[in-house]
């Protein structure tokens, strides 16, 4: 990834539930680092409640409970999804239409599927 000037959205809140943004010009800093890390755990907790909700919701007896439980877990890992989303979206390079494919043949880099 390249450097940029822009402000990050961090894979947290802060102790308000507000957005926090980090400005710097080098995405090796610590704290972009940081963010790097959490955003990989982020998804990778999100892929093990995908895996435990499939389970659970293959077995016909689970408890209600167990079910509200789940459900606010993915609840949780949707949203962290999104903000990670939503800050690589930001971080991405303007696009260049293709000579051959006009506006509508988009590409994304392979740096922005981590």
């Amino acid at each position: 990834m390249t450097a940029h000037s822009e402000l990050r959205l961090l894979p947290w809140s802060g102790p308000d539930g507000k957005p926090c943004y980090l400005s710097t010009d080098n995405d090796s800093s610590h704290l972009s680092r940081l963010a790097d890390s959490t955003e990989a755990i982020q998804l990778g907790l999100a892929d093990n409640f995908v895996t435990h909700a499939l389970g659970v919701l293959d077995n016909e007896e689970t408890d209600p409970d167990e079910l509200r439980a789940l459900a606010a877990d993915l609840v949780g890992a949707l949203r962290d999804t999104l903000r990670v989303a939503t800050s690589r979206g930001q971080r991405l390079a303007p696009s260049q239409p293709s000579a051959q494919g006009g506006e509508d043949d988009l590409r994304l880099p392979a740096a922005a599927f981590g």
